[in-house]
């Protein structure tokens, strides 16, 4: 029952975070069941499990519903990021050796050369290349307590895609800011480091606040 529950949790969800269940969507419990190829007792639980993490909720008559989050959640939200990560990347900073900077910079200019080059699913590929950015930057922060906090926080934005409904400036912005951060770990300098990330997560929310549907 275990790895049938955990199928239907990742199954559930990766579709909110990657906005197949968009917000205020129904979980029906036997389609999904279809749909993971499994019985409805782990869907059930899947759901119960997202219940407790924030994305999913249940609504008398309807049943359970993906989360719909309001602005000033979602402003909340980024600025106990901006707290949080910037952080993470001052501890990043003092612990990174060149070879670890090395890896960020190439990231971030895999980021870089996408923007430069739009092809089909351009920004999809930046937001999965910016979250191995800031994944990476959590590994060499060392903290599982930072990591858990930060954990907590990222399925709001996940779920929204934000970088996906940057304008062309906010997201030159963004890329941006990756290489200072980089710049700032290569020199050690953690003050540095954290002023850019703060910088760079109220960035977001300024480019996302923007956005009618926000």
């Amino acid at each position: 029952m275990t790895a049938a529950v955990n199928r239907a949790y990742e199954y559930l969800r990766s579709g909110i975070l990657s906005g197949d269940f968009p917000a205020g969507s129904r979980l029906r419990e036997t389609d999904l069941a279809e749909k993971a190829g499994v019985s409805r007792t782990p869907i059930r639980e899947a759901i119960r499990r997202l219940g407790a993490e924030g994305l999913v909720h249940v609504e008398p008559r309807l049943g359970a519903v993906v989360r719909e989050w309001s602005r000033e959640e979602i402003e909340d939200i980024f600025s106990l990021r901006a707290l949080l990560e910037s952080r993470v990347a001052a501890r990043a900073a003092v612990r990174a050796t060149p070879k670890d900077v090395e890896e960020l910079r190439r990231l971030a200019q895999s980021m870089a050369d996408l923007a430069d080059r739009p092809t089909g699913g351009a920004r999809e590929k930046i937001g999965r290349l910016n979250a191995m950015f800031h994944r990476k930057l959590m590994d060499l922060a060392g903290s599982e307590r930072l990591r858990a906090m930060v954990g907590q926080l990222l399925d709001v934005p996940l779920s929204l895609r934000t970088i996906t409904r940057y304008d062309q400036d906010a997201l030159a912005r963004s890329l941006n800011h990756h290489f200072e951060i980089v710049a700032a770990i290569a020199h050690g300098d953690a003050e540095w480091a954290e002023t850019v990330m703060k910088a760079h997560i109220l960035a977001a929310w300024r480019a996302i606040s923007s956005d009618p549907a926000t």
